[in-house]
């Protein structure tokens, strides 16, 4: 089967180059949405030329700039947003509609992927402003796709490795402790941790397979779904010594929110949420979803424990 053409936008993001990257060695046709207004980035403007020498076409276009954006989408058959969705830092989910109306147009695309690889927003009616809001914009993106009749897959890739298992699990921590931990309640709410560069290869997977069309395909390698006092006693192990532990009561987490920065307030809600409430595993998954490491077996990711032993 010919392998499909694939243009990603926000390229040179956090899990963008990791899309880029597997794109590339799955031996897809890669474009990358290179944008005007990249300013004095040098450091983005040299990840795209090293794209460029790794065999990915830049194409030029804005979010902006609707006819750029129709011109850029109808050289290939699939199109991968990897956009931030930080609206403090300037980014915003709701930029995709400009895709979305771009890809109606041009009339030539067989799947979309819109910016998620988190938490499924769909399972987020509830949850805590100021992230809920976040989660009720990419609903808003979907709306809007499924209402153009776009072919579609959403990826809920869960948590990445590097923000949640480095850390053990501790909010604003990527690296861990030696001597301690602070635990969430009773640290055994079930999280979901998966290495970006696996993230990246399963949602390549996804693009030419029939059985992910118009599906939320959920990332849950079996070996990373794992409480966090599970993961503390993975590094244990690694470095032959128990961690002193002590613990942060549900009220005092949601009390240690208040007064912080928009952005601090977001992520500690997104915390509150998969290590309080276990939104990450609290469900099952349903017909409009599958389960991508039973889809592709043959795909050896990473799991915590592998992740963790970089640390040593």
């Amino acid at each position: 089967m010919e392998k499909s053409k694939v243009l990603i936008i926000g390229g040179t993001g956090y899990i963008g180059k990791k899309l880029v990257k597997a794109s590339l060695g799955l031996g897809h046709e890669t474009y990358v949405l290179q944008r005007p207004d990249i300013g004095l980035d040098i450091d983005k403007l040299q990840l795209l030329f090293s794209f460029k020498e790794q065999g990915a076409k830049l194409l030029r276009a804005s979010l902006d700039d609707h006819q750029s954006l129709v011109n850029a989408v109808k050289h290939v058959d699939v199109v991968i947003s990897a956009v931030a969705g930080v609206p403090y830092r300037g980014h915003h989910i709701l930029q995709q509609l400009k895709l979305v109306d771009a890809i109606k147009e041009a009339g030539n695309i067989k799947r979309f992927l819109p910016s998620e690889f988190g938490t499924d927003p769909a399972r987020m009616k509830h949850a805590l402003e100021p992230g809920r809001a976040t989660y009720d914009d990419k609903m808003v993106v979907r709306k809007a796709i499924e209402e153009a009749n776009i072919p579609y897959t959403y990826i809920s890739a869960n948590g990445f490795a590097g923000y949640f298992l480095g850390g053990l699990c501790q909010f604003a921590q990527i690296t861990p402790y030696v001597d301690s931990v602070v635990l969430y309640g009773d640290g055994n709410v079930k999280g979901i941790y998966v290495d970006e560069d696996d993230i990246a290869m399963y949602t390549i997977k996804t693009i030419d397979d029939s059985r992910t069309l118009n599906k939320t395909v959920y990332i849950r390698p079996p070996k990373n779904i794992l409480s966090q006092r599970e993961v503390v006693q993975i590094w244990e192990k690694l470095i032959g010594k128990e961690l002193q532990k002590s613990s942060i009561s549900v009220q005092e987490f949601l009390s240690s929110m208040k007064g912080k920065p928009y952005e601090m307030q977001s992520g500690m809600a997104h915390y509150y949420h998969v290590f309080f409430e276990g939104c990450l595993t609290n469900f099952e998954i349903g017909e409009d979803g599958v389960e991508a490491s039973q889809l592709y077996p043959e795909i050896n990711y990473t799991t915590a424990h592998e992740y963790l032993k970089r640390f040593l």
